[in-house]
């Protein structure tokens, strides 16, 4: 028979773990990238964002940034003092915390005119809603069943241990 301290190990190591097992990285305008005349919004739509998912920003090195504003910033375009711009390209930003989150294009008039700027909210990383009953199969997302199985895989392990 297991023993507690196996149990809490097992325990211990599914809650150090899993976050990262289970995280999404999301390419910002899929295969457009981060360019001008792209609604982020609207591909923001519809998408679950969770502590520890990443944000990846793909474009042109030189051609445009990613700054990260908060609310104010996000509607005038500005960034307050000291943002320090990600240039590289190919920026990925994690989302280490939950709540709200603004990111603009710092080059030119891109946010003003492009409107190149996104908005997200960042939801706890915990297990996530089970989807209705008379949600149809095709219609699950990935994120929306994201940890599910888990539940199946602590039972069984639980399981061995108690045999």
């Amino acid at each position: 028979m297991a023993s507690i301290s196996q149990l809490f190990v097992i325990v211990a190591m599914l809650a150090i773990f899993t976050p990262t097992i289970f995280a999404t990285d999301f390419i910002v305008g899929d295969d457009k990238g981060w360019t001008i005349n792209v609604d982020y919004q609207a591909w923001a739509q519809g998408k679950q964002f969770y502590v520890g998912d990443n944000l990846v920003f793909n474009y042109p090195e030189g051609v445009h940034n990613v700054l990260k504003v908060n609310g104010t910033g996000f509607q005038e375009c500005a960034a307050p003092a000291g943002t320090v711009a990600l240039t590289s390209g190919k920026d990925v930003i994690n989302l280490a915390t939950p709540g709200r989150k603004w990111y603009i294009c710092g080059v030119s008039k891109h946010c003003e005119v492009g409107p190149q700027k996104l908005f997200i909210t960042v939801t706890p990383a915990s297990f996530a809603p089970s989807p209705s009953p008379t949600t149809s199969a095709a219609s699950i997302s990935g994120n929306g069943a994201r940890y599910g199985w888990i539940i199946v895989t602590i039972g069984t392990i639980l399981g061995m241990l108690m045999a």
